[in-house]
């Protein structure tokens, strides 16, 4: 389900570069490579098509974008962490803690009687 989304993402990531491209601006941009459509898209050309189709890929792609973070959420919810076998793992070594030396006590601290 995933690998699907990710080839819709590139799709119409491709799809809405084209359709933005293609839009005529001030400086004319790539859409002098489209020629007259003014028979097929009518007298405006295909500004008005375009606009249209540009917004409709748009929504496409954030809502492709919204399904494929959910489907990759749902999936990485486990650590790999939880998925590592541990039975093939050696034991760790236990610690060994170096004992101190005893020290001598401290004498006793006088008390009342003795002053």
């Amino acid at each position: 389900m995933d690998s699907l989304f990710l080839v819709l993402q590139f799709i119409f990531a491709v799809v809405l570069t084209i359709a933005v491209l293609l839009q005529k601006s001030s400086s004319i941009g790539l859409g002098a490579y489209s020629g007259s459509n003014e028979s097929l898209f009518g007298a405006k050309g295909p500004a008005g098509f375009l606009a249209k189709f540009t917004f409709v890929v748009g929504v496409l792609f954030i809502l492709n974008t919204l399904a494929l973070s959910y489907v990759y959420n749902m999936q990485s919810s486990k650590s790999l962490i939880d998925s590592v076998d541990t039975s093939s793992l050696p034991a760790a070594p236990e610690a060994v803690v170096p004992q101190a030396p005893n020290a001598p006590a401290a004498p006793a601290a006088p008390t009342s009687e003795q002053k």
